[in-house]
């Protein structure tokens, strides 16, 4: 029998160092370029309108403008250090992310605990005050994906599809709404739904989950008479400006007031005390009164954008881990922003979701940009014919 003799250690030392270097220098995929951009964008855009936001207020615009640049100078290289995982420690990290998240979810109920117009979804931590949920969504999009992926050959089988997603699901989203917190407890059932659906799983065992969820957010609203009267009342006529609609009322008035171009950057007269939460859950409609359609355009525009590089990412990838997650991230940064959106130009009830990258809230902000580094790091797992090579 031939025998194939080995290169000399010094040899391979030094191949296995160009090869690592090689992988360090090869260019992002246009899928990276296109997420990491919009990420950027929108999270410049969010500080910036966050600054204008508050500059009304008393506190002064220098004390949030702060803050705010303080988590996106931490968030910002975090997600480019998360980019640099490799997928198969995210898949490890997935069960230590849920225990973590829901364990840090759960000192909302301790002395830790704050709770703001009925909600108990913040705790204070050495002078900090954050929201421990935010980071719930982007470890139950990584669970979700990871255990799925385990199941990959029984997906058609209901139980090895519910168990145990559902079940833990449950007891995620639970944590939440017993802080009364509808808002975030949605985006959590959106991201379950998310991953479920660009699993595979078989359309009628998809319909179940989805009932389900809608019938406990149904439950949950009648439960409450100011939930009830939030989700059923008519804002269009103006007929309880001094009640439950004040909020969406000041926000279309200001959206409308913007016209096309808006008024300028810094001249919004919603934010002088007329327009609640206008640098949090409302910073859309000053975005539409101080730079008009035209800015709320290019806020959708650049959503649009992000939206299909992740897209892309689940579209050429052959990992079920990838795909599944990477659904998951999506729906919850998309489909918050739609409905934040939605709220403010009076379409849903008012519900207390930031808008992703753009609200005042370094925790929010925080866990969207680590999201944008998981999405980051799978889209440099595009094979390489993918990235456009020209192959003979």
């Amino acid at each position: 029998m031939t025998q194939v003799s080995r290169p000399p250690r010094s040899e391979s030392r030094g191949l296995a160092a160009r090869v690592s270097l090689g992988r360090l220098l090869t260019p992002p995929s246009s899928e990276f370029l296109l997420i990491a951009s919009t990420a950027l964008l929108l999270t410049i855009f969010g500080i910036i309108m966050v600054i204008s936001a508050t500059s009304a207020t008393e506190a002064g615009v220098m004390d949030t403008a702060l803050k705010q640049g303080m988590f996106a100078v931490i968030g910002i290289p975090l997600m480019f250090l998360v980019s640099r995982l490799p997928v198969r420690f995210l898949k490890k990290l997935a069960w230590p992310a849920l225990i973590g998240a829901t364990a840090l979810q759960l000192l909302v109920f301790t002395p830790l605990g704050i709770g703001s117009d009925g909600n108990l979804n913040w705790i204070r931590v050495a002078g900090f005050t954050m929201q421990p949920s935010e980071f719930l969504k982007l470890a139950l999009a990584l669970w979700v994906a990871f255990v799925l992926l385990r199941k990959q050959a029984r997906l058609g089988i209901w139980h090895h599809v519910f168990i145990p997603v559902v079940p833990v699901a449950v007891l995620v989203v639970g944590s939440v709404i017993a802080g009364q917190d509808l808002g975030t407890a949605m985006v959590l059932v959106l991201v379950l739904l998310g991953c479920l659906f660009f699993s595979g799983v078989k359309l009628r065992l998809f319909i179940l989950p989805l009932l389900l969820g809608v019938v406990a957010v149904l439950a949950y609203a009648f439960s409450s008479e100011n939930r009830m009267r939030r989700i059923t009342a008519v804002c269009s006529d103006a007929s309880d400006y001094t009640g439950i609609c004040y909020q969406s009322i000041h926000a279309v008035w200001g959206m409308a007031n913007g016209g096309f171009f808006g008024l300028g950057l810094g001249n919004s007269q919603e934010k002088y005390g007329w327009l609640p939460a206008a640098s949090n859950d409302f910073i859309f409609a000053i975005v539409g009164e101080e730079l008009g359609l035209l800015g709320c355009l290019v806020v959708l525009a650049l959503f649009t954008f992000f939206a299909v590089g992740a897209f892309h990412v689940m579209r050429k990838t052959s990992d079920p881990f990838i795909r599944v997650a990477t659904g998951g991230i999506t729906i919850w940064i998309i489909g918050q922003a739609l409905i934040n959106i939605g709220v403010v130009i009076g379409v849903f009830p008012v519900m207390g979701v930031p808008l992703p990258f753009m609200s005042q809230g370094g925790t929010a902000l925080l866990s969207v940009l680590l999201a944008c580094g998981v999405l980051l790091a799978f889209a440099r797992t595009i094979p390489a014919p993918e990235r456009g090579k020209v192959t003979e």
